[in-house]
């Protein structure tokens, strides 16, 4: 089985300060997501692909950040985009 190659490229970053309760862009423009993830390279906040906007992604495409995390209650998870596995 695949394992994430980028695990020592993670940060602690927090979420920004000032959007931590949303997607940072969605909120700019007042659109609405349904799933938040948050990129543990820079801490950016967004929607995910089965939002609208799909920010998380777009983040992903823009700056290379390769693992993501689940920014919802309860879960846990992580997500590696480089090399499309869990992580």
């Amino acid at each position: 089985m695949a394992a994430c190659t980028h695990l020592d490229e993670l940060a602690t970053a927090d979420p920004p300060a000032t959007t931590p309760d949303g997607c940072e862009e969605c909120l700019a423009t007042g659109s609405d997501w349904v799933h938040l993830r948050r990129c543990l390279t820079c801490g950016h906040i967004g929607c995910y692909d089965s939002s609208p906007n799909k920010h998380a992604s777009a983040h992903f495409r823009q700056t290379q950040d390769p693992v993501i995390t689940s920014y919802e209650p309860g879960e846990s998870w992580r997500w590696c985009f480089v090399d499309e596995v869990g992580a």
